[in-house]
């Protein structure tokens, strides 16, 4: 089995043991994104829709890394703070899946880390 680490300084630092990505055997596994600003570290202000964005952003500097884009992607999983979220995080999460898009959870869950209202992981395919 092949295995290759992915890390990019265009999106924010793992915060724990674990790489950004992980490509093997024409797959790309991505660690769950959160809406870290990588200029400043921080979460996003702007509530889940900015969020939201911020995340998409930071997946695709990853994803890129890679050698994927999203059009690749095959599978997420979104993890929500409140599933009250869910409508306004599924319309920013639409504009960026506007054809034929990946097999998706959602999820809600106690905490995320640093106080995110979002985190999504993903699943992509090599080109």
């Amino acid at each position: 089995m092949s295995r290759q680490v992915v890390q990019t300084e265009s999106a924010p630092k793992a915060i724990g043991p674990y790489s950004q990505a992980i490509v093997a055997n024409g797959m790309v596994f991505c660690a769950g994104q959160v809406p870290l600003d990588v200029a400043t570290g921080n979460v996003v202000e702007g509530g889940i829709e900015a969020q939201t964005r911020q995340v998409f952003n930071n997946i695709s500097a990853v994803l890129k890394a890679a050698g994927a884009d999203l059009k690749h992607v095959v599978k997420t999983t979104v993890f929500l703070q409140n599933m009250g979220d869910f409508a306004a995080m599924n319309t920013v999460y639409g504009a960026y899946f506007t054809e034929n898009p990946p097999a998706r959870s959602a999820v809600e869950v106690a905490k995320l880390p640093r106080a995110a209202l979002v985190e999504i992981e993903v699943i992509a395919v090599l080109p």
